[in-house]
């Protein structure tokens, strides 16, 4: 099983010098050819088309060396309240190993993979070219040979590489039923640590593995179809 977390806008600086080492290598030719685009792009033109802020500009100009950059394990260069909530600098190799993460450069990362800090989103343009145009049936390819997935991406990034067999999660208030908004990551990076040291992950091969599993963990869920419900 693969849980796939979604990226984070902000990335954690520094790294070691090195080179880049990812998987899913049938992504590679579209990760070069995007690497290639943004090493010969105007930074100006850059910020536009990337949505990036003026003070940002310092993020912009690190997208013109990527392949020279410091790099670190992809788990620890995304930061924020998901990544917080997952804690991976606590987690077993065991655990790690069934963690991967959606990217917009990148496409699709495995948590141990190697990478530089960069800044594109799945709502940017590169060469005038939206991601999902760029990424086409890539990242769906390369998510269907997995023996199941628990897709955990935000809406936009599962649009870079959809798999109508994923199974998908929902955050909601158990009182009013209502959908969790500012607390949705957090919860997400919880279950996600939860289900990745589940001693038993190896086997869980449906929506219905997944949900014994959540719920021999402490978790509240309901299932509808292909999406489980958190209950919070």
């Amino acid at each position: 099983m693969l849980i796939v977390l979604p990226p984070s806008e902000t990335k954690a600086p520094g790294g070691q010098l090195g080179p880049m080492r990812v998987s899913f290598p049938e992504l590679d030719p579209i990760r070069q050819a995007l690497m290639d685009q943004l090493a010969s792009s105007d930074v100006e033109t850059m910020m536009d088309q990337l949505k990036i802020p003026a003070t940002k500009r310092a993020e912009a100009e690190e997208n013109l060396r990527l392949r020279n950059a410091p790099v670190m394990p992809a788990i620890q260069r995304y930061t924020g309240v998901l990544y917080d909530a997952l804690d991976a600098s606590t987690l077993p190799t065991s655990a790690l190993s069934h963690l991967a993460v959606g990217s917009a450069l990148f496409g699709l990362l495995l948590s141990d993979d190697l990478v530089p800090r960069y800044r594109v989103s799945a709502g940017s343009k590169v060469d005038n070219k939206t991601m999902k145009a760029w990424w086409g049936k890539a990242v769906t390819e390369q998510l269907a040979e997995q023996s199941f997935v628990v897709d955990m991406r935000s809406g936009a990034y599962q649009q870079l590489g959809p798999l109508a067999s994923a199974m998908t999660v929902r955050v909601e208030q158990a009182a009013t039923g209502k959908v969790v908004s500012h607390f949705n990551k957090q919860y997400k990076g919880e279950l996600a640590r939860s289900l990745a040291m589940a001693p038993n992950i190896a086997d869980a091969a449906s929506i219905n593995d997944v949900a014994d599993l959540a719920s021999a963990r402490g978790f509240q869920v309901r299932i509808n179809g292909q999406q489980l419900t958190l209950l919070v």
